[in-house]
């Protein structure tokens, strides 16, 4: 605990990166609070940012893009779950889902791989969420690098995002 706090205290005197300001700047036209905490370690991995924050590995949003049919689309996962990419094609109404390269990610969403919101993109992306974040009253999701996260209850989440909630994991 001690390193994290001191972790937060080195990044509270930075400004903020540019991609989190898109973040908290989306966050606010959707009605979204980002209450950005920024890590010296990184969270971009789900077990990172889990180990990080302090939380159930449950509890961290994997932002994942995916093609369906070669159209992009975003799949927010639990962290401790694997996306099953079958469901995810029918949710999507197509008939295959794949993992696009990380330029095809960055040109969807104008962020990298492992620092992926779940909104402010470059482009509008349909949003299918995983209806097991719903456990939790919290997650964590990246906030645009792969240093920094927000909290926000899932239910807020999916509303926000226009997410269709249901089963996409296996």
């Amino acid at each position: 605990m001690v390193d994290q706090a001191l972790s937060l205290a080195v990044y509270a005197h930075r400004p903020m990166h540019r991609n989190t300001v898109r973040v908290v700047e989306a966050g606010q036209r959707i009605g979204v609070t980002v209450s950005c905490r920024e890590f010296a370690e990184s969270t971009r991995t789900a077990a990172d940012a889990a180990a990080a924050i302090g939380v159930e590995l449950g509890q961290i949003v994997k932002s994942l893009v995916f093609t369906v049919d070669d159209r992009p689309v975003l799949a927010l996962v639990s962290g401790d779950r694997q996306l099953d990419e079958r469901k995810l094609a029918v949710a999507a109404g197509g008939g295959r889902a794949a993992r696009p390269d990380a330029e095809r990610v960055r040109e969807a969403t104008g962020f990298p791989v492992g620092g992926v919101p779940p909104f402010g993109h470059s482009t509008d992306l349909p949003v299918y969420v995983d209806e097991g974040l719903l456990r939790y009253q919290e997650v964590w999701a990246s906030a645009g690098t792969p240093n920094a996260v927000f909290a926000v209850a899932p239910v807020e989440l999916a509303a926000a995002t226009r997410g269709i909630v249901g089963d996409i994991t296996r």
